[in-house]
């Protein structure tokens, strides 16, 4: 409380009965006013004009009615300090109306709050800012919080008084540019947007930046929200804490949820994905960005509520109950997050106080020309934290086991899809964005500080150095980065004429050279079954027959290959449409027996690759891997073969070309029976059921143990070494 002059020709009434004061407690709500004895007295001010009788109602029920004072501010004095009241308002012969007064309350944010948000550090940037329901000295209502530093008022307007904010002005609180505001009677449910004036006097509408939710696009309101949701997770949270992702098998599933099946919301999917992901043997799901974006044709890569989970699917609490389900039918959550863009919609954080704030105040830094975006501006301690915050946040409140980082190529590099002349060299004269490095840097090494287990994984598509490696190495600090060579190379090779493939085998094993230069992900993601690239299946050449058989072979050699797997919907049964966020997937095609065939084999490629340690143990040791050839050689055959540390060894053979190979001869690292545990010809899987009786030996020569095999064609064979002859053989298919 501050004690002001009595008089009602204070200079700042104006203002404050405007809704333009930057500081409006300082007028309104209780204050101390000494009468000439010294005796204590309080003053009650309230704004509430055209009001044909105003009281302050004690707890007590006594009332001290308020008189006019001016420009629709009423007061009355108190004997005594201050004490609880609401306001009972009369307009007209209406019946009066209680509410409760903002502005008797100190503010929600402590010092700490405001130091940590200054400086970039508050690790629980939503706590502090946004809007949260509370009760505050016997009211009931939500505070909100925003920062705003560039504005000279800011307003709160919505439902609870009638989207006209003359009445709820908040209190700046000083130079760390954070507005606040505790309203009584606003609840969960509310919806509200921020009213800002700029330097130049215009009002400008905004949704909340750190707002917890959203109403349905196209209405762009932020609304209040509050989690009531009880975690069941936490023997999966346990476990993954003591994980290391690195050494675990890593096959994911990409989803787009708004057409994966149509109509279905947060829990409705629950059910049916937890089934079907579970007969896939997928160890995660990875949503495509579920944060609130206003065009459902981004796919979600165009956000304008970091914090808010996209109410087209239900509530915050309904993505909650959706992950908690996953964890507990065994199945991880992976996220896309996008800190490297945002777009330029009015309402959202473009320009937000009137001025470039979000992004970087000057073009050739914060703007991507190609994409129609601003970019962050990285430097900018209150930025750098609110992303920070935002990654930790779904991280810690909806229990997410990784994020995958999108555009990471276009953050680190200040020429990125620019010309001569449309970029700024940085400090040093180089072309990195030494801003954003930093901040991908204390991205990740805060993550996995505060929730050991989980996963920051990087879509990087260049050569930049150390994007695993760790952040005191003077790496990005990723866990995984994905592997966009191997992605663009392997489907260049399978998409050709098997006839061919023997002149391009290194388009299939260039990525042998680098496999182990960083934490590599293997993504089939939806970038390549959109945009005229057609579906997995339909790159494949040759009829429907020889296309299915391409698909199988291709994805045994991909979860052969060192690094994890992801693999894109709809590509696990051969979807043939190219994708559509505008449509579900065709899972009529199941009903076609090859179709079914193709799903059945991803199970058990899944299947048998989450119980083969040696093909995902070891998969950032090079001296865990070698490749295989000859005595024959063929150019359209590759194999190789994985270990693991307990002296497992699994073979991987894929004959690319057209034609079985009988009598075919290769090295394997050493004698004595090798179990067939995966042939993609099998004829349960839709194949012609060429193989090896389900093993095959190799015998010792002069130049080491040979084993003569049928190599089926466009096929891939697993063969897992079994030390003892004896032990019986399974055969998948």
């Amino acid at each position: 409380m501050t004690h002001v002059e009595d008089s009602p020709a204070t200079a700042d009434w104006q203002a404050v009965a405007d809704g333009t004061h930057h500081d409006p407690h300082a007028v309104l709500g209780a204050h101390p006013s000494p009468d000439a004895t010294g005796r204590t007295q309080t003053v009650i001010r309230v704004r509430r004009p055209l009001a044909a009788r105003v009281a302050a109602v004690f707890d007590d029920g006594s009332r001290l009615e308020l008189s006019h004072a001016a420009h629709g501010i009423w007061e009355g004095r108190h004997a005594g300090p201050a004490v609880r009241y609401r306001i009972a308002t009369a307009y007209g012969d209406d019946p009066e109306t209680v509410s409760g007064d903002p502005y008797r309350h100190g503010p929600a944010l402590g010092d700490l709050d405001i130091h940590l948000l200054a400086e970039g550090r508050h690790e629980q940037l939503w706590e502090a800012l946004g809007a949260h329901p509370r009760e505050i000295d016997g009211d009931s209502g939500v505070s909100f919080a925003v920062w705003a530093p560039n504005a000279t008022a800011v307003r709160v307007v919505g439902d609870h008084n009638g989207w006209s904010g003359e009445g709820n002005a908040m209190r700046s609180m000083g130079g760390s540019g954070v507005w606040e505001l505790f309203v009584p009677d606003a609840a969960v449910g509310t919806r509200y947007k921020y009213q800002i004036r700029t330097r130049s006097g215009e009002w400008i509408m905004k949704a909340d930046p750190v707002a917890g939710w959203s109403e349905v696009p196209p209405d762009t309101a932020s609304v209040v929200t509050a989690s009531s949701h009880t975690w069941s997770d936490g023997a999966w949270m346990t476990r993954r804490a003591a994980t290391h992702a690195v050494a675990q098998p890593l096959s994911v599933y990409e989803v787009h949820v708004g057409s994966w099946r149509g109509g279905l919301g947060y829990r409705e999917l629950a059910d049916p994905l937890i089934q079907h992901v579970t007969e896939t043997g997928f160890t995660h799901v990875e949503f495509m960005p579920l944060a609130e974006h206003p065009f459902g044709g981004s796919w979600g890569y165009q956000i304008s509520g970091y914090y808010a989970p996209t109410s087209r699917f239900g509530t915050p609490d309904d993505l909650r109950y959706l992950i908690d389900r996953l964890h507990q039918a065994g199945i991880g959550v992976i996220m896309d997050w996008v800190p490297g863009h945002f777009p330029k919609d009015a309402f959202a954080l473009a320009r937000f106080d009137g001025q470039p704030l979000y992004e970087h105040p000057d073009p050739r830094r914060g703007e991507h020309q190609d994409w129609g975006t601003l970019i962050f501006d990285y430097g900018r301690p209150e930025v750098r934290g609110f992303l920070v915050a935002n990654a930790l946040y779904w991280l810690e409140e909806f229990h997410v086991d990784g994020l995958r980082v999108d555009a990471v190529a276009s953050m680190l590099y200040l020429d990125y899809s620019r010309n001569a002349g449309e970029w700024e060299p940085n400090i040093h004269g180089g072309r990195e964005n030494l801003e954003a490095i930093r901040f991908l840097q204390e991205v990740n090494a805060t993550a996995y500080r505060l929730h050991p287990g989980v996963m920051m994984i990087a879509e990087e598509s260049t050569s930049f150095p150390g994007v695993t490696a760790p952040t005191d190495h003077a790496g990005l600090g990723f866990g995984f980065k994905w592997n966009m060579g191997w992605m663009n190379d392997s489907l260049r090779y399978i998409a050709r004429d098997p006839m061919y493939r023997a002149h391009h085998e290194g388009e299939m094993t260039f990525s042998f050279v680098y496999a182990f230069g960083e934490n590599y992900l293997l993504p089939i993601s939806h970038d390549e079954v959109v945009h005229g690239k057609g579906s997995l299946v339909n790159k494949m050449p040759g009829d429907h027959w020889h296309k299915l058989a391409n698909v199988r072979a291709y994805l045994a050699y991909m979860w052969g290959h060192p690094g994890k797997n992801l693999l894109f919907m709809g590509q696990e049964f051969g979807q043939l449409g190219e994708w559509s966020e505008a449509r579900e997937l065709d899972w009529w095609l199941l009903d076609q027996p090859s179709h079914r065939q193709l799903q059945d084999f991803v199970g058990a490629l899944n299947a048998t690759y989450r119980f083969q340690a040696p093909l995902w143990e070891r998969d950032n040791d090079g001296g865990a891997f070698d490749r295989l050839g000859g005595p024959t050689w063929d150019p359209s055959i590759i194999a190789f073969e994985r270990r693991d540390s307990h002296g497992g060894r699994v073979v991987v053979v894929s004959n690319f070309s057209g034609v079985e190979r009988t009598g075919y001869r290769l090295a394997l690292p050493t004698d004595g029976v090798w179990e067939e545990i995966l042939n993609t010809d099998a004829a349960a899987y839709g194949g012609r059921g060429a193989g090896n009786l389900g093993m095959v030996v190799a015998e010792g020569e002069h130049d080491g143990a040979v084993a003569t095999m049928t190599l089926p064609a466009l096929s891939t064979l697993w063969l897992r070494h079994q030390p003892d002859p004896h032990v019986p053989t399974v055969t998948h298919g």
